[in-house]
């Protein structure tokens, strides 16, 4: 009788332990196909595994999703021609609930990004060029947009695609125009400071950007040129100071990058390339800034248009948007390789939020 209680003792701490392993992780879809909306995973950050794929909320193409700072409330674009943009309830049980949906100023929004505060939202709408500004209320839910910003010009058609609030400024890639523009916050509203921090060369198309935590390093991937363009702000200035291209140096086809960012500990870099169907791993000179490619992994999948790195920084999730699965892969924490762990199905997955 004491055997069969230690063995039930061993088994609850044991089930205890993996329950306490397990943290959410919210997938964004396409819906045009077998997808519905948002979903919910549990990952496990000690084995890297995924399991208990539930539907979320049922919304219409939630293209790309972020997190309020207490994690309470979750925000997402809606990629429609129309353009909305959504507020949800966190539910204990990881459903959501709808707050807002407002209008997002422009069409197929494709990013957001909440200040540190979690007071406003910024908004890139991709075929419109626009971005939208929203006050973000004490609830949860969302105003209509303070302030729209149209980059749009005679000669060229703005694709805006990303931005993030860095301190009190605005940061915003736009792939149409080849810019990363610079806002800065003046009297409570945003101003243009500067429509170019660099000179870009050719046509590289500025998709995303990560940053050092100090801010003193960007790194902005190129769709267009499968390119890194690696940048240095030193007093408020910009200077390009390394540029690397994503793909392997065999690969002839077509090819699209998409997704950047930083390992926990900045000591490398992660990039996706949809074509080549891989993720770009580079090196990074802590001090320099520069870096320098180290691997080309297979995504296992077509397509990663998103991809993300766990908060234990131990695993690298990819989102294969055509091949409709996710990918999870193991960070070499001295190398920064990866090794490929799991496959899971997962229809139309375009942005992956812990």
């Amino acid at each position: 009788m004491q055997y069969r209680h230690l063995i039930l003792l061993v088994l609850a701490v044991f089930t205890t332990k993996m329950h306490a392993q397990n943290i959410p992780l919210y997938v964004g879809t396409y819906t045009n196909e077998d997808a519905e909306g948002i979903y919910q995973l549990q990952f496990n950050t000690e084995t890297g595994t995924l399991s208990k794929q539930t539907l979320a909320i049922k919304i219409d193409n939630p293209s790309f999703l972020e997190y309020s700072p207490n994690r309470k409330y979750l925000y997402s674009t809606n990629a429609t021609n129309s353009g909305f943009v959504s507020s949800y309830v966190v539910n204990e049980d990881g459903s959501l609930t709808m707050l807002t949906r407002m209008r997002s100023h422009g069409e197929l929004p494709c990013h957001i990004a909440l200040n540190k505060a979690g007071t406003k939202a910024a908004v890139s709408n991709y075929r419109g060029g626009t971005l939208a500004i929203f006050p973000i209320n004490e609830d949860g839910t969302l105003s209509d947009a303070s302030q729209v910003f149209d980059h749009n010009s005679e000669k060229t058609k703005s694709h805006a695609h990303s931005a993030h609030f860095i301190n009190d400024d605005l940061f915003v890639a736009d792939l149409g125009t080849n810019s990363v523009f610079q806002y800065e916050l003046k009297k409570g509203e945003y101003k243009l400071d500067t429509d170019a921090i660099v000179k870009t060369k050719d046509n590289p198309g500025p998709r995303h950007f990560t940053t050092t935590q100090d801010g003193e390093f960007f790194y902005v991937i190129n769709e267009i040129g499968s390119s890194v363009a690696s940048i240095k702000r030193s007093n408020n200035k910009f200077k390009e100071i390394d540029f690397d291209s994503t793909l392997s140096e065999d690969f002839k086809g077509e090819n699209a990058s998409a997704d950047i960012h930083l390992s926990k500990d900045e000591q490398f870099l992660y990039a996706s390339n949809r074509g080549e169907n891989t993720i770009a791993v580079f090196k990074r000179h802590p001090k320099k800034g520069t870096i320098e490619k180290i691997q080309n992994a297979s995504v296992h999948g077509d397509w990663p248009r998103n991809f993300a790195i766990d908060p234990t920084g131990k695993f690298l999730i990819v989102a294969n948007r055509r091949s409709n699965n996710l990918v999870v892969f193991k960070i070499d924490p001295n190398t920064g390789e990866l090794s490929f762990l799991q496959d899971h199905k997962t229809p139309t997955p375009v942005c992956l939020l812990f």
